[in-house]
This record gives C-alpha cells, structure tokens and sequence, in this order.
C-alpha cells in the first residue's frame, strides 16, 4: 500500500544516508522504521499473553485446574 508522508528537510537526508549505508531504498527504510516502532509499542498478541500464567502456584496441571473450576460449580 503507497502512502504519503510529509517529513522536514533533514529527516530525508537521515533517511537517504541510512539508506545509502545499508544499500536499500529509501522506502525500506522508511519500512523497517515503522516495523520497528510498531512492534515497540504494540508487542505481537502471542507475546503479549504468552507466559501470563507462568508465576501461578495455584494452577499446576491444565486439566486438574479445569476439573477443580467445574467442580467449583457443582458445589453451588
């Protein structure tokens, strides 16, 4: 998808020099940037959940848990 841009006079130049160094287009610069930020501020939903439970005691098999919750309901 093309979008467009408006960035002041010397961030261009960073940008050209970036990519002259590293012998990309400006455009995958600009590309590897935002990726870049992006995957700061907004983590993968996997890695945000993965390990959520890691610190509970309380848990210890999967199923067990499940089967002491259910039996929590039967009791009510």
């Amino acid at each position: 998808m093309r979008t467009i841009v408006d960035l002041p006079d010397a961030e261009i130049r960073r940008l050209d020099g970036i990519a002259k160094r590293d012998k990309v287009s400006r455009a995958e610069v600009v590309r590897r940037a935002v990726k870049s930020y992006a995957d700061q501020v907004t983590p993968h939903p996997i890695e945000a959940v993965f390990g959520i439970w890691k610190d509970r005691k309380d848990i210890g098999d999967g199923v067990e848990y499940q089967r002491r919750l259910r039996a929590e309901w039967d009791r009510k």
